[in-house]
């Protein structure tokens, strides 16, 4: 029977400072939960539409060379972020309830360290042109990818 094909794919960004490809690779069982996200439309990809299975492109944002750096997966469906409840977390949010809570997360499970796929070489390639990372102006943490650009990269990796 062949292995089962992801819903969808998605590009996943984190500050390798807080959280990293080599953090998650040392979590127990190499997954976590996704939390902290805290933009309307990232969000809505993770509670609406990201399914177990899915395969993600992990992306280090704010260091030296921003780019891809590994691949992991969705293994567990959207649920409420603790952290909005958390008083002491940075994430806290006072507008948020156990009844009616406003942010989501999933937990990633970590699938491999890839070589760095730096943007300025993802810029360089025409089948990439239409990528949400590479939209000007695009700075959600969570966008999603096409099954076009998913095979392309997984190439170049």
């Amino acid at each position: 029977m062949p292995a089962e094909q992801a819903k969808n794919y998605w590009l996943m960004k984190s500050e390798p400072n807080v959280f990293s490809i080599d953090d998650l690779a040392h979590c127990n069982k190499k997954t976590e939960p996704w939390s902290g996200v805290r933009n309307y439309q990232a969000r809505n990809f993770m509670r609406d539409d990201m399914a177990v299975g899915d395969m993600i492109l992990f992306y280090h944002s704010s260091c030296a060379e921003p780019g891809i750096v590994g691949l992991a997966k969705v293994a567990k469906k959207a649920y409420p972020d603790a952290t909005q409840f958390n008083v002491e977390s940075e994430y806290y949010d006072p507008k948020a309830s156990l009844e009616k809570p406003r942010w989501f997360n999933v937990d990633v499970k970590y699938v491999k360290k890839t070589k760095t796929l730096p943007i300025s070489e993802l810029r360089k390639y025409k089948q990439l042109e239409k990528m949400a990372l590479l939209r000007k102006g695009c700075r959600l943490s969570i966008t999603p990818v096409s099954t076009k650009e998913w095979e392309f990269i997984q190439k170049l990796l």
